[in-house]
């Protein structure tokens, strides 16, 4: 297993009241949708996605990110990876869908494909306008759709069902997708009875992030997510039953 990478932070943004960017002194050769696992020294390690070539987005959810979000500029994050798959760039006219801290995986793909010269439509999404991620980077790739729980924001609703209007105007040749699993199902469900493809970033809890811990596997399938994923194509999901209703412990036990 290789040795995390020292970084020191140069600089920490403040995304949402729940969400922090690091920027990092190291640039890191990942593809869009890969993972890091980051290490604090003598504290723990856990996988978060890429956001930039030299940033992790993070969102505080429990201690691990508790004693994250306390860094501050100087201060030393370990870096091992990038690991796992990517999202692939599949046609000219690409619908992205990303809810809540999914948008961090979702923008750098977005960004990717643009230079590409990729048509993109994205679709955010976030409890309230101020947990919307972002959004000035979306924007400057394409038609951006936000979408706030509260209606405090542009559209007063789900990102599906803003989906699913997209869908009687435009035709598109392949969605992504990450954000609560219970969304990209219902993602999923939309994308394929438009016969569209579709990519999905899923989160599980992991240790080694290389496929030897088997911490992250789904379902009897036996597929890690990080080896075989983080990013599947949904035919790969139609086996996997907790799609959409996971729950899991600090163990990785399914509750």
């Amino acid at each position: 297993m290789e040795k995390p990478v020292m970084c020191k932070i140069i600089d920490i943004i403040d995304e949402s009241p729940t969400v922090k960017t690091f920027l990092l002194d190291n640039e890191f050769d990942f593809k869009p949708g890969q993972f890091a696992m980051v290490w604090i020294p003598e504290i723990d390690e856990k996988p978060f996605g890429f956001s930039s070539k030299n940033s992790i987005s993070i969102a505080k959810v429990g201690k691990f990110t508790e004693k994250i979000h306390s860094l501050k500029k100087g201060d030393l994050l370990g870096i091992r990876g990038p690991y796992g798959n990517n999202f692939e760039c599949i046609g000219t006219k690409i619908l992205a869908v990303a809810g809540g801290i999914g948008s961090a995986p979702v923008i750098s793909a977005v960004e990717a494909f643009s230079k590409l010269g990729v048509e993109i439509t994205s679709v955010i999404g976030g409890r309230t306008k101020d947990e919307l991620l972002f959004l000035d980077r979306f924007e400057k790739c394409g038609k951006t759709f936000a979408c706030t729980d509260d209606c405090s924001f542009g559209f007063g609703g789900f990102t599906t069902e803003k989906m699913l209007e997209l869908l009687l105007e435009e035709k598109f040749d392949m969605v992504i997708t990450c954000g609560p699993e219970i969304m990209m199902k219902k993602v999923v469900e939309i994308a394929e009875n438009n016969n569209i493809p579709i990519q999905v970033s899923l989160e599980r809890y992991m240790k080694c992030g290389i496929g030897i811990c088997g911490q992250c596997a789904v379902d009897d399938e036996g597929l890690c997510v990080c080896k075989d994923g983080p990013v599947f194509w949904s035919d790969k999901l139609k086996f996997v039953s907790e799609f959409g209703k996971y729950k899991r412990d600090a163990s990785g036990a399914i509750l």
